[in-house]
């Protein structure tokens, strides 16, 4: 029945050119047991269940669209823009439930965290469907929404704190966000290590089947991770985009999932729909009303200052306010906490969120798309003097960001302590997988792994610490170089050598101790009880790391090399396609289509002797979004392949007739 009604929306919405997200919620209401007495569907409890996929898929295809340069380089915007809009708007949801609605001021923190997260899976949905995720302001919206759903994640540690009696909990707060922190950089660096490598690995088979299964395998597992350390699945899957995106076969991936991601999507919206209770709805219009009107000119009020202190024009700035005044599937999320914290199942909290967020969502798509003509209009009619105040504050702006102060000692001692802390999060996050492992039953084994299972997983951590440990030392002694030049400077005199080495020496020393009593601490709260077991470890990892530093000191750098290929995924593929970028003469170039009946399918290159019995050359395949070059005898021709081809005219009708086509 929801496929079915998703199917009728689909066709009638794409004939009307309405946003078809819009229609998959309102059928969600026709389809919902509030509007009948009784649910249309045949197994409702699942319908939620289900949902959750589209917001997978949703995450994930959104994830393929970014990078880490674009992350780079959006961050100066979208976390000013994010910051000051979850900040402002928790005030205002907590001060309007105490002040206007009289709620306690429990009920009022979850409103303030309810309407403080704008909904990134609404927003992706509704740009693809208008094809402008390619423009500047919808990248800075999603990049903004995306950082909302970090920080909204620390706010909801608040308010469950606060719920549950323990007052403002920030140490439980700092706790959440610092885990949250944890894991993202986990996800990161052990992903640009691993996944680009596999997606290659799997794609040199030609098999589609196993590149999509072996990329949404990743997607779900770190979505599960995510789930299970209480964070958003969208984050997890939008992490294993971003991965996905420094690979090679992005746009291959992208083509395969997309059908996946266009169903689920649709079954996500539906079952927000599904929530609404018309009739409690009608009982609370007026704070319904207040309370969408409030979030959408504060959110926008808060998102377009924002953009604006961030250096964007007027234009660009109203743009990401418009787009980003709304509330999602987060309001949802913290309405279901509060019932579950406080037991207060009777609160008309949950309707009212729930009608605010379906009010503010039926209504964003329409400001998206008049967010452009506004913008537009704002910017012509802005007063001259304003103008220019707004103009030579962009520029100093902009000249901060191009321009560093930093010496270039500061810059190479940030990156180094940058990097530490990186390797300081990693060695946590190991350690604390090791210790979550060990508390599993494992009584089907026997033995000595049934005793020990802990003393087994902190050994695999400890190696996972060696493995670290050239690339730690290293990172300290470039440290510490830094910080020598930046006190003495480059003189060339004796002394100055002298006093440089010491320096260096003994900020090197202090960070690697840093570095060794975390590992320390983090292996006291690990290791077994039995003197013995804790003896042989010692003496095992000792041999490990004198006979095998040299195996582990070159993984470390493997590794290293790795992360950074995938980090300048962007820039390779940018100096390839200018490379490939040749000036040709007009008519030379051509496309040919393969269909069922060309004699070409199955065959190749060297198996149909094209050079030598045409003159042109095959020089790429299109297929399925995916650009194929240097052509070769592993390379056979499929039905809808693309053959970029290269000859005169005469070569290329050669051609034609060689792999039977006709047009």
């Amino acid at each position: 029945m929801l496929m079915a009604a998703a199917g009728v929306v689909a066709v009638v919405f794409a004939r009307l050119k309405w946003p078809k997200v819009l229609g998959y919620i309102l059928a969600g209401v026709f389809l919902g047991e509030h509007t009948w007495g009784g649910s249309l569907l045949a197994d409702a409890q699942s319908v939620n269940t289900v949902g959750q996929l589209g917001v997978v898929f949703l995450m994930f295809s959104m994830g393929l669209e970014f990078s880490a340069r674009d992350m780079h380089k959006m961050k100066s915007v979208t976390i000013p823009v994010a910051a000051l809009d979850t900040v402002v708007m928790t005030w205002l949801g907590y001060t309007v439930g105490t002040r206007v609605f009289g709620w306690s001021p429990v009920q009022s923190l979850f409103l303030g965290a309810a309407i403080c997260d704008s909904a990134t899976t609404m927003l992706a949905k509704v740009v693809d469907e208008m094809h402008w995720r390619g423009r500047p302001f919808a990248r800075l919206t999603l990049g903004s929404s995306v950082c909302e759903d970090v920080i909204t994640v620390g706010v909801i540690a608040l308010v469950t704190g606060f719920a549950a009696g323990d007052g403002l909990s920030f140490s439980a707060a700092a706790t959440s966000i610092g885990g949250l922190l944890v894991f993202f950089l986990s996800v990161i660096v052990f992903g640009f290590v691993l996944v680009p490598r596999l997606l290659a690995s799997v794609a040199k088979r030609g098999d589609d089947e196993s590149l999509l299964l072996s990329v949404l395998g990743c997607c779900f597992l770190v979505s599960y991770v995510a789930y299970r350390f209480q964070f958003s699945l969208a984050l997890g899957a939008f992490l294993v985009g971003v991965l996905g995106a420094s690979s090679d076969v992005r746009l291959r991936i992208a083509a395969l999932s997309a059908p996946l991601r266009s169903m689920f999507a649709a079954v996500f919206f539906v079952s927000i729909g599904l929530l609404v209770d018309p009739a409690a709805c009608l009982s609370h219009a007026g704070a319904i009303a207040f309370l969408s009107a409030l979030v959408m000119v504060g959110k926008f009020a808060n998102c377009a200052a924002g953009a604006l202190l961030a250096g964007e024009s007027v234009k660009t700035a109203v743009q990401i306010g418009m787009s980003l005044a709304q509330i999602g599937e987060f309001a949802f999320m913290v309405a279901l906490l509060y019932v579950a914290c406080t037991g207060d199942s009777h609160s008309s909290m949950f309707q009212i969120v729930v009608a605010v967020s379906l009010a503010t969502t039926l209504l964003n798509p329409f400001m998206i798309r008049w967010s452009e003509p506004v913008g537009e209009w704002a910017e012509s009619h802005v007063p001259a003097k304003v103008a220019a105040w707004i103009e030579d504050y962009r520029g100093l702006v902009a000249k901060l960001k191009t321009v560093s102060a930093a010496s270039g000692e500061r810059r190479t001692l940030d990156r180094a302590l940058l990097a530490l802390g990186v390797v300081c999060a990693l060695l946590f996050a190991v350690f604390t997988a090791c210790g979550l492992l060990s508390l599993y039953d494992y009584t089907r084994f026997s033995g000595f792994f049934e005793r020990h299972d802990s003393s087994f997983f902190l050994f695999l951590a400890n190696l996972f610490a060696i493995s670290t440990a050239p690339l730690a030392a290293k990172l300290a002694k470039t440290a510490g170089d830094a910080v020598a030049r930046m006190l003495v400077g480059r003189e060339d005199a004796k002394w100055a050598d002298s006093v440089r080495n010491g320096i260096s020496l003994i900020v090197t020393v202090a960070l690697i101790v840093l570095l060794f009593a975390e590992v320390l601490m983090l292996n006291i709260n690990l290791q077994s009880a039995d003197v013995w077991v804790r003896c042989a470890m010692i003496v095992v990892l000792f041999g490990v790391g004198a006979f095998g530093w040299r195996f582990f000191s070159n993984a470390g750098r493997q590794a290293v090399a790795r992360f950074n290929e995938a980090m300048t995924a962007d820039e390779r593929r940018e100096k390839l396609a200018k490379m490939m970028t040749l000036s040709l003469p007009e008519g030379t170039l051509h496309k040919l289509s393969l269909s069922m009946g060309s004699v070409a399918i199955g065959s190749n290159v060297v198996s149909l002797n094209i050079r030598a019995k045409t003159g042109a050359s095959v020089v790429a395949v299109e297929r399925k979004g995916a650009v194929i070059r240097n052509i070769g005898p592993d390379v056979d021709f499929r039905v809808g392949d693309t053959l970029v081809a290269l000859g005169e005219p005469r070569q290329i009708a050669a051609l034609k007739d060689l792999l039977g086509i006709t047009s």
